[in-house]
């Protein structure tokens, strides 16, 4: 088993993190580019994993992709879509928002992934399409969408209880299908909502008709989607882990480029780093958080939040008290149960961490409770920036496959390193 040694901040982190473009309107604004009536430039892209395995999934199945100046500008032309294979890797915006567009193509495209990402809940959008009168074959990885240049598209009920993107997957191509769609939704609540309201909001700036104002209800109208210049965001969600690095060592991390305005439920973690007892403050696009002495427990629903979870409930293994966080029962069916594979790894480091029925209960002793061991990553992206986390104020964590951070940060132990070169050098808090 190969580990990285988690490095330990000699002193409170002070840092500038410049953080690469986000993940979700990254893939979210490639669909629809690869689907829109003219060429779009895409500026600020992340290169990742996850953002790479979109980029060559839409490259095989006919559209145009080329670099601009920078690998992080990159022009999408549009063109008929074709039978293709499409690797998935453990990518849920690429298993999930590729097939509706596969039923465009002419032709079979074959869908697999990492041995993971078998596992991964996919029948509700595979469903919906034989729904809709798709050919598809199969109920998770592998399996094969016939396309026939078109689809009728029409209305179609599904439970996106497991998740939003299955919502996203249908409204991200509806446009393009002869009778538009609308997706009902029946069943539990479904989590995190705020994306759904992200690809809402990129729809309509591509021109696309789109009804929510009924609950559980959307509806995307018949119709072109034009050609936008995309300039994507920093990624909140990957900031999160740098940011609390300010939290756990009670010092101050900055991230240039925050929005004012912003679709992406990765913003949210700046309330919960104040609930916790840090500060923090926006000005001019810059946001600084600085960490209390104490790290207040949280109790908390992280139902429209929920990719966040391993980070909280890492600052909440190390935090002052009982926290308890809810609304998260969808995260079992995510990379890795997330919700077992949190509670087994902080119990490992001495923590105290327990599952609930839709979360996790969580007994912090403060900052020097826990003690190092191996910490898993479960080939989990999340978990293993949680497990460098942990590191910053426990000696001798050893995070396992830290390379899996490669799914949506294309260098993170650099980038966590140079954060921690740049620490102020006093006592811990």
């Amino acid at each position: 088993m190969q580990l990285w040694n988690a490095p330990v901040a000699s002193g409170r982190v002070d840092a500038i993190v410049d953080v690469p473009g986000s993940k979700s309107i990254t893939n979210r604004a490639l669909i629809l580019a690869a689907l829109a009536d003219e060429p779009s430039i895409l500026t600020g892209v992340l290169r990742s994993r996850d953002t790479d395995l979109m980029l060559a999934a839409l490259a095989a199945l006919g559209v145009r992709v080329a670099e601009g100046d920078s690998p992080t500008v990159v022009r999408i032309t549009p063109g008929p879509l074709h039978g293709a294979a499409v690797d998935c890797g453990l990518a849920g915006t690429v298993m999930r928002f590729l097939p509706p567009a596969a039923a465009l193509a002419t032709g079979a495209v074959d869908f697999d992934g990492d041995e993971q990402a078998r596992s991964r809940p996919l029948d509700t959008v595979l469903d919906a399409l034989r729904a809709l009168g798709v050919a598809v074959s199969g109920n998770g990885l592998p399996f094969r969408v016939d396309g026939t240049g078109g689809a009728d598209g029409g209305e179609v009920t599904i439970d996106a209880s497991a998740s939003s993107q299955f919502v996203s997957g249908l409204l991200l191509s509806g446009a393009r299908y002869r009778n538009g769609i609308t997706v009902r939704h029946s069943g539990k609540p479904v989590p995190s909502m705020p994306h759904i309201e992200m690809t809402v909001d990129m729809l309509e700036s591509a021109g696309v008709q789109v009804d929510s104002a009924t609950p559980d209800v959307w509806t995307v109208a018949p119709g072109p989607i034009a050609a936008v210049d995309w300039v994507i965001e920093p990624d909140l969600s990957n900031a999160a882990a740098f940011l609390a690095a300010a939290v756990a060592t009670g010092g101050t991390v900055r991230v240039p480029r925050w929005p004012a305005r912003t679709t992406q439920p990765g913003a949210q973690i700046v309330d919960i780093f104040r609930d916790m007892g840090a500060t923090a403050t926006l000005n001019d696009g810059l946001l600084s958080v600085t960490g209390a002495d104490t790290i207040g427990p949280l109790t908390r629903d992280l139902r429209d939040i929920g990719e966040l979870t391993p980070t909280i409930a890492a600052l909440c293994a190390i935090a002052d008290g009982v926290s308890e966080l809810s609304g998260i029962a969808h995260l079992r069916g995510h990379e890795t149960d997330r919700l077992a594979a949190l509670s087994t790894e902080i119990n490992r480091l001495g923590g105290d961490c327990t599952e609930t029925p839709d979360g996790l209960r969580i007994v912090g002793r403060g900052r020097a409770a826990l003690r190092g061991d191996t910490w898993l990553s479960y080939a989990d992206h999340r978990m293993a920036t949680a497990g460098a986390l942990l590191g910053l104020v426990t000696p001798d964590v050893g995070v396992e496959n830290i390379a899996t951070t490669a799914k949506t940060l294309p260098d993170f132990p650099a980038m966590w390193a140079a954060m921690l070169d740049r620490h102020v050098d006093r006592s811990q808090p």
